[in-house]
C-alpha cells in the first residue's frame, strides 16, 4: 500500500518569523496559536513571529515554540485535504506526531514540552556536557571510537540522523575526546555543537523521571493512525506504551534513520516534513539513496512550499 508520511522537526529548527506567513493566510492557524498561549500564558505569536532571539532559543520557549508552528501547519494541510497514513518526529517533534495521531491533545502536548524543555535544560548545569556532529563515519565506527572514550566520561550517541551524519552528546570532556578519537577514525568533519545541555544521553535520565509525573496527569488514546517512534524505531501498537517510550526518549538515542527506514519497508513513498526549516527532507533524502528506494520529499513551513506541494497533489 502506497503511504504519505508527514514528518515533524525537533528542537534547532527554530527561527524567527517561523509561521507568520501561513498564519497571515490560515485562520486555522491563527488559532492554533491563540490555544498555546491560552495554556501557557505566554503570547506564542508575538514569540514566534517576532522573537527575540535570545527568548526564543531558551529550551522551555523553543519546545513549545516548534510545536505550536508545526501544529499549525498540520492544520492547514488537513484543512486544504492533505492527510497521511503514518507518522514520525524527531526527538521534540514526536510530540507534534502525537498530536496529529490523536494520541495527545494539543494543549497537554504544548504544556508538556514546556516543562520537558525546562527539566532538560535543568538537569545538567551549563558548561557541564556538551554535544558534537559527526560526518562521513558509519555508525559501527562511532560506537567503537565512543566505547574507547568512556574512562573519559559519559559520552553517547544522541542521535542516528542520517547516513555519514551522527550526533554525539554527554560531558564536555569526554566529547572533546571523542570528537579527536573519531577524526582520527576517519569522520570527515567532527565539530563541536552550540547547544546549551547534552541532550539525548543517560545524564538527562533525570529530566525523564520529572516528565514521568506529567505524562501520568494528562489524557492518552490509542493512535488513530501509525506512528513510529524515536527510541526502537517501530510502530507504537498501544497507549500504554507512550509513557515508557516518552520518558526514554529524554536519555535516549534518536533513531531517526531506523524509523525512516521502517517507514519506506512499509512502502511509504512521500514525506512531508510540517514545520520549521527542512533539515529532515535532507535526513531522508539521505536515507533513501542509502536504501536505493526513490521516495517523494516536500518541506511546508511557508506559502511558497504550500503551493509547491499542492502543484503536485
Amino acid at each position: 500500500m502506497i503511504k504519505t508520511a508527514f514528518v515533524f522537526p525537533g528542537q534547532g529548527s527554530q527561527y524567527v518569523g517561523m509561521g507568520k506567513e501561513i498564519t497571515d493566510n490560515f485562520v486555522i492557524a491563527k488559532r492554533v496559536y491563540e490555544e498555546a498561549s491560552d495554556y501557557l500564558s505566554l503570547d506564542m505569536a508575538n514569540l514566534c513571529f517576532q522573537g527575540p532571539d535570545q527568548e526564543l532559543i531558551k529550551t522551555e520557549n523553543t519546545q513549545p515554540a516548534i510545536l505550536s508552528t508545526s501544529i499549525a501547519i498540520l492544520r492547514v494541510l488537513e484543512e486544504i485535504g492533505f492527510d497521511c497514513g503514518i507518522t514520525a518526529g524527531l526527538s521534540l517533534g514526536e510530540y507534534s506526531s502525537l498530536v496529529k495521531s490523536d494520541v495527545i491533545q494539543f494543549h497537554d502536548a504544548v504544556r508538556l514540552v514546556k516543562k520537558r524543555g525546562k527539566y532538560m535544560q535543568e538537569a545538567v548545569p551549563l558548561g557541564i556536557g556538551g554535544m558534537a556532529a559527526i560526518m562521513g563515519l558509519d555508525r559501527e565506527k562511532v560506537e567503537e571510537g565512543l566505547n574507547a572514550c568512556q574512562e573519559y566520561g559519559v559520552v553517547e550517541v544522541a542521535n542516528y540522523n542520517s547516513p555519514g551524519q551522527i550526533v554525539i552528546s554527554g560531558e564536555i570532556e569526554a566529547v572533546k575526546t571523542a570528537i579527536n578519537k573519531l577524526s582520527g577514525l576517519g569522520a570527515k568533519k567532527a565539530v563541536l555543537l552550540p547547544v546549551s545541555a547534552p541532550f539525548h544521553c543517560s545524564l538527562l535520565s533525570l529530566a525523564g523521571d520529572k516528565l514521568k509525573g506529567d505524562l501520568e496527569g494528562i489524557k492518552i488514546n490509542s493512535p488513530k493512525i501509525s506512528l513510529v517512534t524515536n527510541v526502537e524505531a517501530k510502530v507504537l501498537e498501544n497507549k500504554e506504551e507512550v509513557i515508557p517510550t516518552l520518558v526514554r526518549q529524554v536519555s535516549s538515542s534518536v533513531l531517526w534513520q531506523d524509523s525512516i527506514e521502517k517507514m519506506i519497508n512499509l512502502d511509504v513513498d512521500t514525506f512531508i516534513e510540517i514545520g520549521p526549516g527542512k533539515t529532515l527532507t535532507s535526513f531522508i533524502k539521505r536515507i533513501a539513496k542509502n536504501m536505493d528506494r526513490d521516495v517523494k520529499t516536500y518541506n511546508v513551513e511557508d506559502l511558497k512550499t504550500l503551493k509547491i506541494l499542492e502543484s503536485n497533489r
